[in-house]
């Protein structure tokens, strides 16, 4: 039978899809780098293959974790600014507005104090990110591919990011929407973010830029009006900064947070650069991510830094606002109270911020489902971003009322586990592949040809040792992390270790790996 009539959610390895040797691959593989032809998609005459000429006359992104041949890398028009205007509009959010409200009311730290941990915690968080960008145009892969190393429990980690991190995000809209219109249930202001965010990520790479592009632009508008309102209202407080071993358990359990929001990008980088030029320079894409990230970071959480210590007095707007829909809350008293219904307005539009903070999550989760085999690769991305969506809903309604303590525990997760990805895949970069010529990307369809992961998986275990030894949680505290700070709470340094001790057993374990198995 002829490979063009064959069904790929049959035959996937026809397709290039799991072991395939370069010998069998399909004349529509090319069979030096593995990359698969847009068109190859839609061949067969399976449920599959028809789903997917539906998906193509609607324009929606067939492709999933295939690696892109270089000629279909097209997004060559204003490249950098795609990518800076993609993590730009991601993170001039709401969500990010929330992390810097925690500064005060979780971890009671005072102002300058509050916005050195920000400043410093985002500058090394967004490192990673920035790097792992300038992958995907040079090898035309998702970042999960790129990391073959443990995929399957990396990619498992990564699932449970993309989930997560909508439901915490959909949580912060709804409040937004709720401090407008208290008739409007969390419930429902979740599903509204949740239907908004589907709509744009189900068509795929073009449509999720061409959306981040420009939904940046209303969110900095209102996030300046926030700030001229507030500064002009003279409500600011300036909270001391605190002192003694409180104070540093205090800055490093909420650096734990504000690094994982930074740095919880690091998973997806590669997703967002995969159809650019190879040649495109790797240095304007580190930078072009680099600036489109900590401009809002930096901006949002200062700026929920100062407008929190407008709480200081229970008695004030603020405090009440905040008591009663949380961040949500927190704005409208800056916005409606000035502003009137302009500022219920402006309120509904930081609400609906979310969607371009949820889009990456959407997009990336549909791509790592297809990881775990060459039967979850046949199904395409965008029905897995579907399974997605209503998997995020079902968490976050009941979250909704537990908003705080749902996303510091969450934040923190996200840091441990990306910390001690970002020690092995670091370390696999710059101690045995020595730059990017030391990969093979087209082996990324020849698992027999790939690293065990053997390593991988025990650095990883030997990570979360690390973590646990250093975490600061409501529910545990590190051996170490209660040498820190008030021994009742501790100092979380839990993504530090995590990271060193991954690191440092990955070092000693890949060069065994390497001598067994000489892959």
């Amino acid at each position: 039978m002829d490979t063009y009539s064959r069904d790929l959610e049959k035959h996937p390895a026809e397709a290039g899809v799991g072991n395939v040797s370069y010998e069998k691959r399909p004349s529509y593989v090319d069979s030096d780098s593995g990359a698969v032809p847009g068109e190859a998609f839609e061949y067969g005459t399976g449920v599959i293959a028809r789903i997917q000429r539906l998906a193509g006359r609607f324009k929606i992104e067939q492709r999933g974790i295939e690696r892109v041949p270089e000629y279909e890398r097209t997004d060559d028009k204003h490249p950098y600014l795609n990518v800076g205007t993609m993590w730009l509009s991601s993170n001039m959010v709401v969500s990010s507005f929330a992390i810097g409200v925690l500064g005060k009311s979780l971890f009671v730290l005072g102002f300058v104090d509050a916005i050195l941990v920000v400043l410093f915690f985002n500058l090394l968080g967004i490192l990673p990110v920035c790097f792992f960008s300038t992958f995907g145009p040079i090898f035309g892969l998702r970042q999960m591919i790129i990391s073959r190393h443990g995929v399957k429990i990396i990619a498992l980690f990564n699932i449970l990011a993309c989930v997560g991190w909508s439901s915490v995000n959909a949580i912060v809209g709804a409040q937004l929407i709720n401090a407008v219109n208290n008739d409007v249930p969390g419930w429902a202001g979740i599903i509204i973010i949740a239907a908004c965010t589907w709509l744009v990520t189900i068509f795929g790479y073009k449509v999720v830029h061409i959306y981040e592009f420009w939904s940046w632009i209303p969110t900095f508008i209102v996030f300046m009006i926030v700030l001229g309102e507030f500064a002009h209202s003279g409500d600011f407080v300036n909270i001391p900064m605190g002192v003694g071993s409180s104070e540093a358990g205090s800055v490093l359990s909420f650096g734990a947070v504000v690094y994982g929001f930074a740095t919880g990008w690091t998973s997806y980088a590669a997703d967002y650069t995969v159809y650019q030029n190879p040649h495109n320079a790797r240095r304007k894409v580190f930078f072009a991510t680099w600036l489109g990230l900590i401009f809002p970071l930096l901006f949002t959480e200062m700026l929920g830094v100062a407008v929190m210590t407008a709480t200081n007095d229970p008695t004030s707007r603020y405090a009440q606002g905040y008591d009663q829909s949380g961040s949500g809350g927190l704005l409208a008293a800056v916005l409606v109270h000035s502003l009137g219904h302009f500022g219920d307005f402006c309120l509904v539009l930081l609400g609906l911020s979310i969607v371009a903070n949820n889009c990456p999550n959407l997009y990336t989760v549909g791509l790592t489902a297809q990881v775990f085999g060459r039967w979850m690769q046949a199904i395409p991305r965008f029905i897995w971003t579907t399974v997605a969506t209503a998997v995020y809903i079902a968490i976050a309604i009941p979250g909704y009322s537990h908003f705080e303590e749902v996303l510091e525990n969450f934040m923190n997760f996200i840091g441990y586990w990306l910390a001690i990805y970002e020690g092995i895949a670091l370390s696999e970069h710059f101690a045995f592949r020595r730059g990017m010529r030391g990969y093979h990307p087209e082996l990324y369809d020849h698992p027999d040809e790939l690293p065990p992961g053997i390593a991988a998986v025990a650095a990883f275990i030997v990570g979360v040792v690390g973590v646990v030894m250093g975490m600061s949680q409501v529910w545990f505290i590190g051996p170490i992390a209660k040498k820190i700070g008030d021994p009742e709470y501790g100092g979380d340094i839990g993504f530090e270790l995590g990271f060193a001790f991954a690191a440092v057993a990955y070092f000693i374990l890949r060069p065994l790996e390497l001598r067994f198995f000489r892959r």
